[in-house]
């Protein structure tokens, strides 16, 4: 034991799978004395190392050995331009409303200097007052533009935001289950709560900001050429110079921010295995290092949070520089060309305000472009799980008879490691089979394939003649259903998560179901009975009640074949016994594979199959394994003494 102990946690990492943690180099920083040029070089390597694991990681999203793949850019921008293609005539009323409070804006800086160039001008100043009218209108048609033009990007951006949020929770219902569960739980949460949160903050504000202020800065540099050729040109060439520095930001940013959520995506896996494993964690007394696990994880994220703030500290550098500079630039160069008679001075005011008119903009545009990045990192990260391919062929064969035949079922999680050995199993049907056997023995890996969640290596699980995997998922699910130790209450009222089994299903049906579980009495004793609110933030239901309901659930369906892997283990022995006998009478005629630890299972079931290490070793009903004196019988007499 201390030996596996002493192990143990190297299994926690695969180095062969995970990212590999951190360099000893980002942990060695030089002393505070040390010179300035060392310091300097430390940060330099530091930096280097960042952005090496960054594009490592980023790389090996796009097709990981095992977990969640990434999509590319491309298929981001399809993915956001048919989106934005539904709703294109919104999406113009957004670009033209905005692009007219843009330019109402902007004709305010040049009637202003045309409002200089008449006082100063010599002689009395004539239609001041007119001018001074304009101007005014030209304000309150700017306020109603720019009031109707967010008024519709909101609209655009709520629409937009819907429908991703729609087509997310689709995907993630089309996943193929073998995949869910094999794969990173902690990743597929960060992603369906971090990333969709992300990525509606981008949808909602980000891009319809962007859209603005991109419209305001192209239309800001059109007015400053009609002003003053003269006085725009310096400036913009002082701001084109920063594009360098932005592009290569733009093209380092995207593969940080997907480096950063996948570090998210790994605090979370072992916390949540921490959280889900916390029994075993305490009674190995694992604590301090599943602490140091979690401590590692942080110290990997913080690091790449690092890599992504150097960037963003270069890119500020450079635009504060070119975003200030042309102020500068415009007074000097506007001064020089009032004194030699070149320019007026409302050229030059007018030259200033817009000035000023685009580098806010500008300073915008590019912080919402970087939220656009992380936005679209996240979206990235969501459109991967749509890339995870089908588990299965669905074909057009129909059943021809409820018969469930498996034969030489073969399975491996891990290439080269089978955890069944030709297993062949054929109930007749409406027979009811238990399967025991030890814990690790592949029993609920054959109620898996039995139950068309996984196909098999080798062999084949057939109903009526039909491939199970070869039949469509609602056909299915039509045909045989599995419920396992496992329950979910999903928010809504009582019937919303009973009538989950077949939509259609009346209320004179659901009570039906209810009593056949044997659940009907608490349920009539609700406050609003069938229309209770349960779930998360409502009443919570005990494990006993939301099995009992999972089973109702289950009525509804009405599939020929069941398959119940240790369906009433988390309920104790008085009221599962209580749940198997209400259920009894609705197994009658249907085939049931029955997987359980609880012994008196398989002493109701026709038949019982005793799985050990993947083989079934012995088959028979419950007296002719006993009067057999094997494994079922030693099984038998450990459970009843």
């Amino acid at each position: 034991m201390s030996d596996l102990l002493a192990t143990s946690a190297a299994t926690w990492r695969d180095p062969a799978l995970d990212p590999p943690l951190l360099p000893p180099q980002l942990a060695q920083t030089p002393p505070s004395d040390a010179p300035a040029s060392e310091q300097l070089r430390a940060m330099r390597d530091r930096h280097r190392l960042r952005r090496e694991r960054a594009e490592r990681v980023y790389a090996d999203s796009r097709s990981p050995a095992r977990g969640w793949p990434v999509a590319d850019d491309r298929t981001v921008v399809r993915f956001v331009v048919a989106m934005i293609g539904q709703r294109r005539w919104s999406f113009t009323a957004l670009v033209v409303l905005n692009a007219l409070a843009a330019a109402a804006a902007l004709a305010v800086p040049r009637l202003l200097g045309e409002l200089i160039d008449r006082v100063t001008a010599p002689g009395p100043a004539a239609g001041l007052g007119s001018m001074a009218m304009v101007i005014v209108a030209v304000v309150v048609a700017q306020t109603a533009f720019t009031f109707a033009g967010q008024l519709t990007s909101t609209l655009f951006g709520q629409n937009l935001l819907a429908s991703m949020r729609e087509y997310v929770v689709e995907t993630i219902l089309r996943l193929p289950l073998s995949r869910v569960e094999g794969a990173s739980t902690g990743d597929l949460v960060t992603r369906v709560t971090r990333d969709v949160g992300t990525m509606s903050r981008a949808v909602q504000y980000a891009l319809p900001m962007a859209v603005i202020t991109l419209l305001t800065v192209v239309l800001s540099v059109v007015a400053m050429l009609l002003n003053s050729v003269l006085l725009a040109l310096p400036g913009l060439l002082v701001i084109a110079a920063s594009v360098v520095q932005v592009r290569r930001y733009l093209r380092r940013a995207s593969i940080c921010y997907i480096a950063e959520g996948a570090t998210y995506s790994r605090i979370n896996t072992t916390l949540t295995e921490t959280v889900e494993g916390a029994r075993t964690v305490e009674a190995l007394g694992m604590a301090e290092r599943r602490v140091r696990a979690e401590e590692d994880d942080i110290e990997v994220s913080a690091q790449a949070e690092r890599y992504g703030l150097t960037l963003r500290n270069l890119l500020f550098a450079v635009i504060d520089i070119a975003f200030n500079l042309p102020r500068v630039i415009t007074v000097v160069v506007g001064a020089w060309g009032y004194w030699n008679g070149y320019l007026t001075l409302g050229q030059i005011t007018a030259a200033v305000l817009y000035v000023e008119a685009v580098s806010g903009p500008l300073d915008r545009l590019v912080a919402q472009v970087d939220r656009l990045q992380v936005g679209a990192a996240s979206t990235a990260r969501l459109l991967g799980i749509a890339t995870v391919p089908p588990d299965r062929d669905p074909g057009t064969a129909v059943p021809a008879s409820p018969e469930l035949v498996g034969e030489d079922l073969r399975f491996a999680y891990r290439p080269g490691h089978d955890v069944l050995h030709g297993v062949d199993l054929r109930p007749v049907v409406g027979e009811r089979i238990a399967v025991v056997g030890p814990s690790g023995s592949g029993k609920s890996t054959l109620g898996r394939l039995l139950a068309g969640i996984n196909g098999p290596r080798t062999g084949s699980v057939r109903i009526g003649g039909v491939d199970l995997i070869t039949l469509p998922l609602e056909h299915l699910r039509e045909e045989v259903a599995l419920v396992t130790q496992e329950h979910h209450v999903f928010i809504g009222s009582v019937r919303d998560n009973i009538v989950l089994g077949r939509e259609t299903a009346d209320d004179e049906a659901v009570w039906a179901a209810l009593d056949a579980v044997g659940s009907a009495d608490w349920v009539r004793r609700l406050p609003d009975g069938l229309d209770t609110q349960v779930g998360s933030g409502n009443l919570a239901l005990t494990p006993a009640q939301a099995q009992q309901i999972a089973m109702a659930r289950l009525v509804i369906a009405d599939p020929h074949t069941l398959v119940l892997d240790e369906a009433t283990s988390l309920i104790d022995p008085r009221t599962a016994r209580t749940l198997e006998g209400s259920v009894h009478a609705l197994l009658v005629g249907r085939t049931v594979i029955a997987i359980a630890h609880r012994l008196h299972t398989a002493h109701d079931a026709d038949r019982v199959a005793v799985v050990i290490d993947g083989r079934i070793v012995e088959f028979g009903s419950h007296d002719e394994l006993v009067a057999q004196d094997g494994e079922y019988a030693a099984l038998w007499r450990a459970w009843t003494s």
